[in-house]
């Protein structure tokens, strides 16, 4: 940890910043003194013991600058300290991960000034910023109506009320310049630099770019076997099973294998054992004031049932309005659908048969609006829902939306292949599908947003140099810079998009078998376009302990049960199939559907016999585990001993202090 960079010319105390605090520009300033003694206030008066400056910025033309803004830093002893608090795992002398404590610091391996990461470290400051809590104020000072109460969370009571309008890490110039060059500044066929990526952006970001990596690297047998299949339009029975079949086992032993390979990651980074933190209530929760029967803190409670009757009576509803509105759109293009075919039919040309492709193509983008349009739509409903916890807001959102981009993306698939039963068409939407959905993709979340921050960038420049002239204050024009980025908000989006191509690769590429070709070229673009986003698009994002990729493994493991039942309906449906049944279509769904549960089961028992942590990192947490058990038990007796030994010298002087009386 570096010390000793100045905030500005005037500052009489100099540190790292680390973290900037912004508050609306019209806050009172009774509101920012007590604020700012919070945070610098010490620990045992219920302060956060953080170093706290002001950024002055010049005036401009016609606009006033933002008055509050403010640079969070620390000390090394505070982090040190922090990092006990929050739980951090490290590596100990004896190479296993352990619970970091600030008594036994110089045990642990590389106890240096580069101990901590800066995303830990910065992680620690929002720790402490979103555990600052009231003791005995009765509302913020300057705002009568901004009710508080013993224990509750400051920071999140100014964010919900808007007098806090963001706070975010700051980015670090000579890591971020050293991370762009060995993560995407040169096109290399390697593996990222996970480490560092980690060390930087921290363990949340690390496994997504970890699964993104290890998907991308899953699906090159795939699309090894999909170009000869495709080049050379293999109509053979046998080879046709065999492919779905490997399509079937590679989606099971994907993701076995991904479970272990996360395992592996989080041991290493000291996030596999590290226990859960107990959740705050969310910034935008409200409800009454009551009682938390967990933490006896006074917090609001907003009553279950209301939540429930909130999901069942209007959330639910909508859900199911918007999926009518899915499908009635999907009818709307096999109608322009059967148009583009029939022009074709009656003037076959090369201007016809580009026009059968056209259908297609507004369909996918109509899709992605509609996406776009319903992620909104739900994320609104889903904060109306009020949900208590930040994991339960994430849950049913989640929900809300991949149910809806699962049947917006695919229910014209499923309608082509099992009621039309239309081969052909199959193959030419699912290619049309994917290719346009990649390149929209691609557009929204790489080039667009670029576009749009060069633009930014190029103004902010232009401002400061022409306000500040010759004097040279780089972290003033940095955090005027990163002030105006866009927000990264999660990993969500990103999951999301490699859900639905996983959907398109295990669901129909035995139709279609260049599917998991598109999506490897798709994923090796992706991996540096999400890299430069992370580095030049969006605020940096505090540090999230991860230790697997949530409740995205469970989508994931949902759609590959689906791609059983799907594969195994697509080769009943197939003619060489049913020309062994010529005369019962009964015989033939019975043998389909027989075969369907022995896959099923042999995908079950498969991720049953693959553990899913390794066995040395299962020795390794058992070992701790076990030291943990036999230190506590050396403390209780070393306590008892202790308690015994008082009691014993009580006893004694008690006694002796009576020979003396009688005598």
């Amino acid at each position: 940890m570096q010390l000793g960079l100045s905030v500005s010319d005037s500052d009489v105390s100099s540190f790292t910043p680390l973290v900037v605090l912004e508050l609306a520009d019209d806050t009172k300033a009774e509101a920012i003194t007590w604020l700012l003694n919070r945070i610098r206030d010490k620990q045992q008066n219920g302060g956060a013991e953080l170093l706290v400056n002001q950024l002055l910025f010049p005036a401009q033309d016609d606009q006033k600058p933002n008055p509050n803004v403010f640079v969070v830093g620390s000390t090394l002893q505070r982090l040190l300290n922090g990092a006990e608090d929050v739980g951090l795992f490290k590596e100990f002398q004896d190479g296993t991960m352990r619970g970091f404590t600030y008594a036994n610091r110089e045990s642990f391996n590389d106890f240096n000034e580069g101990f901590l990461s800066d995303a830990e470290c910065q992680y620690i400051i929002k720790h402490e910023l979103d555990t600052l809590r009231a003791k005995n104020e009765e509302h913020v000072p300057g705002y009568p109506k901004l009710k508080l109460y013993p224990g509750k969370s400051v920071v999140r009571r100014l964010q919900s009320k808007g007098v806090l309008n963001q706070y975010f890490p700051l980015h670090n110039k000579e890591d971020l310049k050293r991370l762009s060059f060995s993560w995407y500044k040169k096109f290399k066929l390697s593996f990222q630099p996970l480490d560092d990526i980690r060390h930087y952006f921290g363990e949340g970001l690390a496994l997504y770019f970890g699964f993104l990596e290890y998907f991308t690297f899953a699906l090159v047998p795939m699309a090894l076997i999909g170009i000869p299949y495709y080049l050379f339009d293999w109509e053979d029975y046998d080879k046709y099973v065999l492919f779905a079949v490997f399509n079937l086992v590679w989606s099971t032993v994907f993701l076995e294998v991904w479970k272990r390979c996360s395992a592996t990651l989080a041991y290493g980074w000291g996030t596999l054992s590290r226990k859960k933190a107990f959740e705050e209530p969310r910034a935008g929760f409200h409800g009454a004031l009551g009682f938390n029967p967990v933490t006896g803190r006074e917090e609001p409670v907003y009553p279950s049932s209301k939540r429930q009757l909130r999901i069942y009576l209007v959330s639910v509803p909508f859900v199911l309005l918007c999926l009518y509105l899915s499908f009635y759109v999907m009818m709307v293009y096999f109608d322009m659908e059967f148009w583009a075919i029939n022009i074709y039919n009656e003037d076959p040309s090369i201007a016809t048969s580009i026009l059968l492709f056209v259908p297609s193509i507004i369909y996918a983008v109509v899709i992605e609006i509609m996406n776009l349009l319903y992620r909104f739509a739900a994320e609104f409903l889903t904060d109306w829902e009020n949900h208590r916890l930040e994991s339960s807001f994430q849950n049913h959102l989640v929900l809300k939306v991949l149910v809806f981009n699962f049947v917006n993306c695919f229910a014209s698939l499923f309608y082509i292949a099992f009621v039309m039963q239309d081969m052909v068409l199959l193959r030419q939407s699912l290619a049309t599908l994917l290719i346009t959905s990649q390149i929209l993709n691609q557009v929204m979340e790489a080039f667009l947003p670029y576009w749009l921050q060069r633009r930014r960038n190029k103004k902010v420049h232009k401002r400061m140099r022409r306000l500040m002239g010759d004097k040279e204050l780089p972290l003033l024009g940095q955090v005027k810079l990163e002030t105006e980025m866009n927000t990264y908000l999660g990993t969500f989006d990103d999951y999301l998009e490699q859900f639905l191509l996983f959907g398109y690769v295990s669901l129909f590429s035995c139709v279609y078998p260049l599917a998991a070709v598109l999506v490897v070229l798709n994923n090796i673009t992706e991996v540096y376009s999400d890299a430069f986003k992370m580095c030049h698009v969006f605020k940096r994002p505090f540090s999230e302990p991860a230790t697997n990729i949530g409740v995205w493994q469970l989508a994931f493991e949902t759609m590959s049960i689906i791609a059983v039942v799907t594969n195994c309906a697509l080769i009943g449906l197939s003619p060489q199939v049913k020309a062994y049944f010529p005369e019962s279509d009964t015989q033939l769904i019975l043998i389909v559907v027989a075969i369907e549960h022995v896959l099923l089961a042999f995908k079950f028992i498969l991720a049953f016999v693959i553990p899913d942590v390794p066995k040395h990192i299962q020795v390794n947490l058992a070992k701790l585990e076990f030291d943990s058990l036999e230190a506590f038990k050396k403390r209780v007796s070393t306590h008892l001993e202790g308690v015994s030994g008082g009691l014993n010298a009580t006893l004694s002087k008690h006694y002796s202090t009576k020979r003396i009386i009688l005598q």
